[in-house]
């Protein structure tokens, strides 16, 4: 009796002694108590952890401290839930991420994804669920509750990713308006918005050992993003990550950025990688098939609906969308249904982004880069062993060039199907070039590295359609001069004030007002001093003023400055060059503009031309009555290196700088890598921290900060060190 009461308790005392599966709040205790975060003198947080996953948790919990709200909307709008946050006029955004993703397949990309990149995942969602635990007084405005599936929305890094390509006006027409062609409606005010608005991209230059005084290579990062829009971190785990850069707000690897051995800086590229496929549509039985060679396929149909808030309420709009083979439809041309293909491989761009920051050297960043899913990048690359490298493009999908893909091509015919990719030998590299240098600033790869340039003739076009501009230009010239760079020359090289867009169009105004040939006093004085000046631009420069809003007037009536560069042209098209009397017109409501604006067109650059941080709000606002800071730089649309994209708000005439030079750091690689950096404003969106405008003057003037980078540094710099959860 006693024997068999013993085998009915043994049972139970083994399932008792089991292991207790922890608590969610356990489980963020317990991977919180591996992690430390160590402040420096800027606020830039330092993060170790035990393992990539402890580091990672880190990060998602110093960023949300740093920002949460710009976290908290990066997955509002990647997830497709920015209509509850926004109202009914986001709908068609949240309809466009679900075009691409449903959450049922975010979730099953993720079971598919390698246990090592569901632990970064599971710690991403964990570090901000932490901080929103521990920041009671936090309220979160849609999502409460983060999840691992939750980076799948939100892969690649770049600014909105190749979605934001497809216009959701389209998207409306079809789904909601039922109208067709609706993107020839809009395409002359793209185009308007597009020429006057700040360039959106990058510079990436690397240097090697020739052309530096420490025979060392030289990486500069030099992001052109929307202010504010990448904190700098510094990520370090016991696992080999350490890795210091720009991260985007959400996201769990450093973006642009460098560890001891690689740098890394992405460019926006032009490479074609998203084509349009024109769909022959009939429905059967009330459903839709698509023709296809000599069969006919179902077009898939999803069933999704999506909420939105109106006043307090949040309603409900059920929608129908499609897809064929190529993609989800996103608008029609004419009366045909039209699908848009992107790549769209979340999982493998996962693990591109996090990889990348662990190599050694280029033999394993190029290994890394045969991944293929860095679609919307070129990469600027420099290492340790002295190497330089350029990677034009990354996800270049091979094409019949039977077909025009710069145009809609017809889905129909098999032929015209995407051939898999271009492997990365097979697309436009450079390595180690004879210039000693390489640039790339949005530009054309055909001029990256002057004679040593990769061969147009050698490449399919739609490796390559980008055009020069005067960024590129700019960044030859000083690169032909330059050598025993350091790390402070190669920052005076990257702020150098000369403007090569002026030089072409200020010549033409002076030519128009001598072909007059009679004295005008209106123009007599601006003349004077357009003709005097030497197309640098400073704080004190009125020229600057003149040339920056004759330039912009120039462009509204007369169209983009670019058109001038000679790589540009059409060898059997003259560039048209507008009359004289028409120069002079535009030059005349100009000087009328800034008398009207300023109270006379005499007023200095900097009076104008200004960084203004008020508050911490995605959408800032802007006051010509409140303090700022005065800036002598000036649009990348001039050529600026050290682009500051400024313009005027409601209610405001002065100008104020929304996009540019954000992070930017030059990297030395040798023994021990050396570094330097600049951060737009500062490193904390609250107004009440010591961190929110402390590096507003150094960023104007160029003087960038010493990047800790070794513990002992950090250490030494370390203005607060804590565990998350437990900071004073």
């Amino acid at each position: 009796m006693k024997f068999r009461l013993l085998l009915f308790l043994l049972p139970v005392v083994i399932w008792s002694c089991e292991p207790k599966e922890p608590t969610e709040s356990e489980r963020w205790e317990d991977t919180a108590s591996r992690v430390e975060i160590i402040r420096d003198d800027f606020g830039v947080p330092h993060i170790y952890g035990k393992s990539d996953a402890d580091a990672v948790f880190g990060l998602l919990y110093a960023q949300c401290e740093d920002d949460f709200r710009r976290v908290e909307r990066n997955y509002i709008w990647a997830t497709g839930r920015l209509a509850e946050l926004e109202g009914a006029e986001a709908i068609y955004s949240d309809l466009r991420a679900n075009l691409y993703m449903t959450e049922a397949e975010a979730k099953a990309a993720y079971e598919t994804a390698p246990d090592w990149l569901k632990g970064l995942c599971v710690a991403f969602a964990d570090g901000v669920n932490y901080y929103l635990a521990t920041h009671p007084e936090v309220t979160p405005q849609v999502i409460t509750h983060y999840e691992p599936w939750m980076p799948m929305f939100f892969s690649e890094g770049s600014i909105g990713g190749d979605i934001e390509q497809i216009p959701t006006r389209g998207i409306q027409a079809f789904y909601a308006e039922k109208e067709p062609d609706v993107m020839a409606l809009y395409e002359e005010d793209f185009a308007r918005e597009a020429l006057l608005d700040e360039p959106k991209g990058s510079n990436g230059i690397a240097v090697n050992g020739q052309m530096t005084a420490s025979g060392n290579a030289i990486l500069l990062i030099n992001p052109h993003t929307s202010f504010y829009f990448r904190p700098e971190v510094h990520v370090v785990s016991e696992e080999g990550l350490n890795a210091y850069g720009a991260v985007t707000w959400g996201q769990f690897f450093v973006y642009q950025g460098f560890n001891e051995k690689t740098g890394w800086m992405h460019t926006s590229t032009q490479v074609d990688f998203i084509d349009e496929f024109v769909e022959e549509v009939t429905e059967k039985d009330g459903k839709y098939e698509y023709h296809y060679g000599d069969e006919s396929r179902a077009v898939d149909e999803f069933q999704v609906t999506l909420k939105y808030k109106s006043g307090a309420e949040l309603k409900e709009k059920p929608f129908t969308f499609y897809r064929t083979h190529h993609g989800p439809i996103t608008h029609k041309i004419d009366d045909n249904w039209v699908a848009t293909k992107i790549n769209w491989d979340p999982v493998n761009a996962l693990i591109q982004s996090f990889t990348r920051t662990k190599l050694s050297n280029h033999a394993e960043f190029k290994k890394m880069m045969d991944i293929r899913t860095n679609s919307s990048n070129n990469t600027v690359f420099a290492d340790a062993e002295g190497n330089i490298a350029y990677f034009h493009g990354n996800f270049i999908p091979k094409r019949n060039e039977g077909f025009d893909f710069s145009e809609p091509v017809d889905g129909s015919d098999p032929a015209s199907d995407w051939q898999g990719l271009h492997t990365v030998d097979e697309s436009i590299m450079v390595l180690n070039p004879g210039t000693g240098w390489i640039q790339n600033c949005n530009s054309t790869p055909y001029t990256a590295a002057a004679e040593f340039s990769p061969k147009k003739e050698d490449y399919p076009f739609y490796m390559a359609p980008d055009q020069e501009n005067f960024r590129g230009i700019h960044a030859v010239n000083v690169l032909k001069e330059a050598s025993g760079l350091t790390l402070e020359s190669m920052i005076e090289l990257a702020y150098d004030p000369y403007l090569p867009a002026f030089e072409q169009l200020i010549p033409m105004l002076l030519q128009a007002y001598e072909k007059r040939g009679v004295a005008d006093p209106q123009f007599m004085e601006p003349i004077k001093i357009l003709e005097a000046w030497d197309y640098r631009t400073s704080k004190e420069s009125v020229a600057m003023s003149l040339a920056h809003f004759f330039g912009m007037n120039y462009m509204r009536d007369h169209g983009s400055l670019n058109d001038m560069i000679a790589f540009n042209r059409d060898e059997n098209i003259d560039v048209s060059i507008p009359a004289p009397t028409e120069l002079l017109a535009t030059f005349a409501l100009t000087l009328d503009q800034m008398n009207a604006d300023f109270g006379t067109w005499n007023t200095p650059w900097s009076e104008i031309n200004r960084f203004q941080r008020l508050t911490g709000e995605i959408d800032l606002p802007f006051d010509d009555a409140k303090d700022y800071t005065p800036v002598g730089l000036a649009s990348g649309t001039w050529g600026a290196l050290a682009a500051f994209g400024a313009r005027t708000y409601p209610g405001t005439k002065r100008l104020y700088g929304y996009r540019g030079n954000s992070f930017v750091a030059v990297v030395e690689f040798g023994e021990k890598v050396k570094a330097k950096s600049i951060l737009a404003g500062g490193q904390n969106s609250d107004p009440n921290s010591p961190h929110f405008y402390d590096q507003t003057q150094d960023y104007v003037d160029g003087n960038f900060k010493d990047v800790a980078f070794y513990r002992e540094d950090v250490e030494a710099r370390m203005e607060e060190r804590y565990v998350p959860g437990k900071r004073n």
